[in-house]
């Protein structure tokens, strides 16, 4: 069971940088960098894989200054909230810019919620958008983690050796996935709260079907059962987090927001959203 979920929340696809995005697209002024933090599995430091997509591309061709987080793929969030830390403090130092906006998906929210309090960025995070994090905690992995193969001895070696596949600096996968269930997350909320001087902003996406997005096919369902709607992987319910919430058109999937596909899903043009999200960021002074 813990291997097939695994392989199902793993949404890995090999992609080429030769669909760029076209030039001449009008200009976004931003007074700060924008950082994309991922969520598990994925890996943006010296990865062959590319987990954005076009969306960086296609950001820097609006004039928009894009970084990468460079947090473990299998990080808790006390460990990757101390990287992205590192990680802006050199952004900062480079662009000689107060502050940073932080879009993350999934996980990747959580690290930077984490962060903006534990190491109180409030004066150096202008925003934090969010999209299909489970900020309430995942039903997956209440399913994995209180399953019997994890607590078995194959199970917990299963864990490291994919933790140490990934090449990450410090990869946790048992305590990842502990952190990410419902439970946890509830103390998370309890205790990790707003900054005042950030600005927040929760998106979230959704399927119709398990058919919508067959990687998700045993999961999509699962979560349905238990949770309700929700992209495959996050249910709706627990990516509505504080008060400023946005549910995204179209049938898109857990990994399908990312761009990892690189073509229109629902008749959406993915890079399109992201463009949509520094645009508000634009308005608000950002």
């Amino acid at each position: 069971m813990i291997i097939i979920a695994l392989i199902l929340i793993s949404s890995c696809t090999t992609i080429s940088n030769s669909d760029s995005t076209k030039k001449g697209n009008e200009q976004i002024i931003l007074n700060y960098p924008v950082v994309l933090v991922h969520g598990i599995v994925a890996q943006d430091r010296n990865s062959i894989i590319n987990f954005w997509g076009r969306i960086p591309d296609t950001l820097t061709d609006r004039g928009v200054q894009v970084f990468l987080g460079n947090t473990d793929a299998w990080g808790d969030y006390e460990s990757n909230s101390a990287i992205l830390k590192e990680t802006i403090e050199k952004i900062l130092l480079q662009t000689k810019k107060e502050k940073v906006n932080i879009i993350a998906h999934s996980k990747g929210g959580l690290d930077s919620r984490y962060l903006i309090w534990k190491y109180d960025f409030g004066d150096k995070v202008a925003s934090l958008t969010t999209i299909c994090t489970p900020h309430h905690g995942a039903e997956i992995a209440d399913m994995i983690y209180n399953g019997k193969m994890i607590n078995t001895k194959i199970g917990k070696d299963f864990l490291l050796l994919i933790g140490k596949l990934s090449n990450d600096i410090n990869p946790n996968l048992e305590n990842v996935l502990y952190q990410l269930t419902t439970a946890e997350m509830k103390g998370f909320n309890e205790t990790v709260l707003m900054d005042n001087k950030v600005y927040y902003h929760s998106l979230y996406t959704t399927i119709n079907s398990a058919f919508d997005d067959r990687l998700y096919l045993h999961t999509y369902r699962h979560i349905k059962k238990s949770a309700g709607a929700n992209d495959g992987l996050v249910s709706e319910t627990s990516a509505r987090w504080g008060y400023n919430i946005t549910k995204i058109k179209g049938r898109i999937s857990h990994s399908e927001i990312l761009d990892l596909k690189r073509r229109k899903i629902s008749g959406i043009h993915i890079p399109d959203i992201y463009c949509n999200i520094v645009k508000e960021l634009e308005i608000k002074g950002f």
